[in-house]
């Protein structure tokens, strides 16, 4: 088991008042038998109501509502918890899915639909030459050996670089360069696993490394893939691993568009545009 301590500070800086609309904050990572919530404590400039709830992939969600405006907007959310999947190896698949190819049971088709879901053009031929490298029609390799390979994969094959601007590069874009962000790896991987058959879903949430004890992290992203049996299985690309007990997931989603830390909007002079500045540490306790 792993305790461990989340410092995150989002702050907008403006040249002048704006009236500030509700911002939809996803910040509380999720709990369940890997994760447990010692403390959580999250604080609004200018004061605010907080209203919380899940959504429907039980993400927990805070909208901050403001009755005054303001020239500054700072959110920081404080956390402390226990990750026990010190085994992320530990699991077992149902014997129809040790081996790919395999067709999930019908009902859990029906109920996954949006994690396989493609959206017009993701599997273009740059995609599909590249997960050729990976598996070709004919072979029968283990599930989770050829995921894993996939994961590898990207962490091998591709540069890693920190990107700054908003958004989620294409699977082909990201191939293409030859590099990308950890959320553009998790996205990739998405797309492979989905062009393979499999349920995929994007997470948002951090990662503990040697860097964070320095106060330098950062949010991260990874992927899950259905796999029966053992679940919601983590893969990160970025590391080349599987999501363990250094993995923080805060939030879940069948897009990576759908679960940013902090979205919302604000009313001012046109062209104004704010000065952003994100702040996060993972220290182990």
């Amino acid at each position: 088991m792993r305790r461990l301590k989340i410092w995150h500070e989002t702050r907008y800086e403006f040249s002048e008042r704006v009236t500030l609309l509700p911002q939809r904050l996803l910040l509380r990572p999720r709990e369940g038998h890997e994760v447990r919530i010692d403390s959580f404590r999250l604080s609004v400039s200018p004061e605010a109501q907080l209203k919380s709830h899940r959504d429907i992939y039980d993400n927990s969600i805070t909208v901050a509502s403001f009755s005054e405006g303001a020239q500054a907007l700072v959110m920081l959310s404080e956390v402390e918890l226990q990750n026990f999947n010190d085994a992320p190896l530990d699991f077992l698949v149902e014997d129809y899915a040790l081996f790919y190819p395999f067709s999930y049971r019908e009902k859990e088709v029906s109920e996954m639909f949006p994690y396989f879901y493609v959206q017009n053009g993701e599997f273009d031929q740059v995609l599909r030459n590249w997960l050729s490298n990976f598996w070709q029609p004919g072979q029968g390799p283990e599930t989770y050996a050829l995921l894993q390979n996939l994961c590898v994969g990207i962490h091998t094959g591709l540069q890693y670089r920190v990107r700054e601007e908003p958004g989620v590069q294409t699977p082909a874009q990201t191939l293409n360069h030859g590099s990308g962000s950890c959320r553009d790896f998790a996205n990739l991987f998405m797309a492979a696993a989905r062009m393979l058959g499999l349920a995929a879903r994007f997470v948002s949430g951090y990662l503990y490394a040697p860097v964070s004890e320095q106060g330098l992290g950062s949010t991260h992203a990874w992927a899950e893939v259905y796999l029966p049996g053992a679940g919601w299985k983590g893969f990160d690309p970025t590391i080349g691993k599987l999501a363990g007990s250094d993995h923080i997931p805060v939030a879940v989603a069948a897009w990576p568009d759908a679960v940013p830390p902090v979205a919302g909007d604000f009313i001012g002079l046109p062209g104004l545009a704010p000065a952003l500045y994100v702040s996060v540490s993972v220290k182990a306790m």
